[in-house]
Order: C-alpha cells, then structure tokens, then sequence
C-alpha cells in the first residue's frame, strides 16, 4: 500500500507542474493572440492563411513592445510620451491608476535602480523570528534623518501569494543580505518553504547606499 501511494505521489509530482505550466502558457498565448483582432479582417492571419495558427499574437505583440521601445528612446518619441504622459495625469481617477501603474512598472522592470535586487533576511515580527525579505529602497532621506538610523526599505512577501506583504523599514545593521537570488527566493515564499534553493558559499555583497540620500 505504501508502494502504491508513492507511485501516485511520484506521478502526482510530474504531472501537476506540467499542467500548471501548460495552462498558463495557454492561456498568456492566448490573451496575445487577442492583439491580432487591432488589425483590418482581411490582413489578420486567420483570413488570408484560412486556418488558425497559435501563437502569431505573441509575435505581434513583442513586435509591438520593440517598436514602442525603441520609439520611446529617441527624442521625438521621448516628447510624445511626455506628453501622453501628461494628459494622462490631468484626468481625475485615471491619473492615480496610472500612476501607480507607471511607478511598478519602473520598479520592477528598470535596471537603473536597486529594487528587489537583493534578498534579505530580518527578524521580525520580532526578534529571534525569522523571514525573507526584497530591498526596495535604500534613498530614505527623511526617515534617516528622522531616526538617525543608517535604514533599508523592505517588502516582506506573504506565502503563498508573495503580491501582497508588508512594507518595512529596518536598520542595516539588523540586515542579512542571502546569496539566493530573487527567483529562487519567490519561489520559497510560493512553496511554503518547501522548495529551498541550495546553498552556494559565496561572500555576501554589500547593500548599495548612497551617501547623503
């Protein structure tokens, strides 16, 4: 009986990642390939091959991101998105979502700053506790200030949906910085500590910090 239920935890174990893995992609091909409906009916692929074919909604759409990219990084697109940029701020609620949206956007994805490049390990809720922690800021002009105190920003993930957790502000002297890298840490936080990266005996890099920020 016990051979049987480790078959089928074996197979449970093989099975469910691919699935998984296989419904998302499904379905992120298949909210691209809703892109192809912005083009006239007689060009879209469906109507001059006369067969579907999954996945040119991914090519559009990353030919889309490329060329407004590279729009963007040239000085006529830099003023146009400027200025849709200020349009979009001067209506009422959209402004607030776009905002938003835009300073995530920047957070997450710009490689000019130190947000989530580092995992942290802190005590907390309180000392002798435990838990893994993303630097989002180490610029707390006001806060160092106020406290006195050489301070890190941090983002402490929830398990196992880590968009949501709390943010913290901890003196670097409490800060350990871990040699895991953020995938590995996200995907601790995701398994309920069940999947631990290994460890790899490397010196800990020091936090970033800017002098009189």
């Amino acid at each position: 009986m016990k051979r049987i239920r480790r078959y089928l935890v074996a197979g449970i174990l093989v099975w469910v990642p691919l699935g998984v893995t296989f419904l998302l992609l499904r379905f992120a091909v298949n909210v691209m390939d809703k892109t192809l409906a912005v083009l006239p009916r007689q060009y879209q692929p469906d109507e001059l091959l006369g067969f579907h074919i999954p996945g040119l909604g991914v090519i559009l759409t990353i030919i889309v991101l490329f060329l407004t990219g590279a729009l963007a990084a040239n000085f006529v697109g830099r003023h146009v998105v400027g200025g849709w940029e200020s349009l979009m701020r001067r209506i009422p609620i959209v402004r607030s979502i776009y905002g938003g949206a835009k300073n995530f956007a920047e957070i997450v994805f710009s490689d000019g700053n130190d947000s989530f490049k580092n995992v942290l390990l802190i005590e907390y809720p309180r000392k002798g506790i435990y838990c893994l922690a993303f630097q989002t800021s180490s610029e707390l002009g006001e806060v160092q200030e106020k406290t006195g105190e050489d301070v890190v920003c941090c983002f402490v993930p929830t398990t196992p949906n880590p968009t949501s957790g709390f943010v913290i502000m901890v003196p670097r002297k409490e800060v350990r910085v871990l040699d895991m890298t953020v995938d590995e840490a996200l995907k601790m936080v995701i398994s309920l500590g069940v999947v631990v990266p290994q460890w790899r005996r490397e010196q800990t890099a020091e936090l970033p910090f800017k002098d009189g920020a």
